[in-house]
């Protein structure tokens, strides 16, 4: 674990959140202080992005300056267009002539049902609350009911945002950020116990481990909402130099962490996404070794991630309680 067990412990990335009580919604900007090399990995059934596609390894452009997660689920894709203001007030983007355009890709969750007044009249607030959260960014962030994970829920506790990092044995700091905003459960049946347990570090969730047997009805599925009413969305990030297909491959092996730390995850009911970015402070040595390491840890710091954005969480009026609200002791 890293100095701050943020994903700002990684070398380049900055966070910043804006949100509304009201709304019972906000907004999560990643910042890169220069501009990342980032891929993307998308497994759930129901996903709503912002220019993806050229993640792609295929694709022209090489580096990104920010991924935007928002909730509001369609509406809150125009949160990448706050972020892209506030970023070319600053003179960045990709330069095409005189000209320079940001490039900021994002994902959105769905939080439109949890009770906030979403009467918001013609235009969505969602561009303003990318903008605030893009002028927010910093090494220093909030957890929980904060930012995209502001009216985030799961299936039984109320959801949030969450982070974590990690050093890999080559030196490579790992970081992790996640709205949780799952169909499914971060906790084992109906117990204090997280599935992400086994992965924990000093007692950074509560420090109960897994539960000595597990309950039958522990993995009987069940889920939250319909179709595109859930998602998790999240970012991980390394100081290593990736190339675009090295990057997407971390994303790849990293996306597992969400099926150690959910249950179930993927599923038709979500629109899972994780981005990965490369800060490239730090060459790879043994790219094809310390490159299984990177996706290793960075699977383990997002299933830590996702519980801690639930065990951080405090509950909302009228929606789920908080694993606090359950079981602290």
């Amino acid at each position: 674990m890293a100095q701050r067990n943020l994903i700002t412990d990684v070398a380049g990335v900055l966070v910043g959140h804006a949100d509304d009580a009201r709304l019972a919604s906000g907004v999560t900007v990643i910042v890169f202080e220069e501009p990342a090399v980032a891929a993307v990995d998308v497994r759930g059934g129901a996903p709503g992005t912002r220019e993806t596609d050229l993640l792609e390894p295929h694709r022209t452009v090489e580096r990104i300056d920010a991924v935007v997660l928002s909730g509001g689920s369609a509406f809150g894709l125009d949160a990448g267009a706050g972020v892209q203001a506030f970023l070319r007030e600053r003179g960045r983007g990709f330069a095409i002539g005189d000209i320079r355009v940001p490039l900021v890709c994002g994902a959105v969750l769905f939080d439109l049902l949890n009770g906030g007044d979403k009467n918001w009249g013609r235009f969505p607030p969602y561009r303003d609350l990318g903008y605030s959260a893009a002028a927010q960014a910093g090494k220093t962030f909030a957890l929980g009911t904060a930012g995209a994970g502001f009216g985030a829920t799961t299936v039984n506790l109320k959801g949030g945002l969450g982070s974590a990092s990690a050093v890999t044995r080559d030196g490579h700091t790992v970081g992790a950020l996640v709205a949780v905003n799952a169909c499914g459960s971060v906790n084992v049946g109906r117990g204090p116990h997280f599935w992400a347990a086994p992965f924990e570090v000093d007692g950074e969730f509560g420090g109960l481990g897994f539960p000595p047997t597990l309950p039958p009805a522990a993995l009987t599925v069940n889920a939250k909402g319909r179709p595109g009413e859930n998602t998790t969305i999240a970012l991980v990030a390394t100081d290593a130099a990736l190339s675009k297909a090295q990057a997407k491959e971390f994303a790849i092996i990293a996306q597992d962490g969400l099926a150690r730390a959910i249950y179930p995850a993927h599923t038709t009911l979500d629109g899972d996404i994780v981005f990965a970015a490369a800060t490239g402070r730090r060459p790879l040595g043994d790219a094809v070794n310390e490159l299984t390491e990177l996706g290793a840890a960075g699977a383990n710091t997002l299933a830590r991630a996702v519980a801690r954005g639930v065990f951080e969480a405090k509950a909302l009026p009228g929606g789920p309680p908080s694993w606090r609200d359950c079981h602290a002791r």
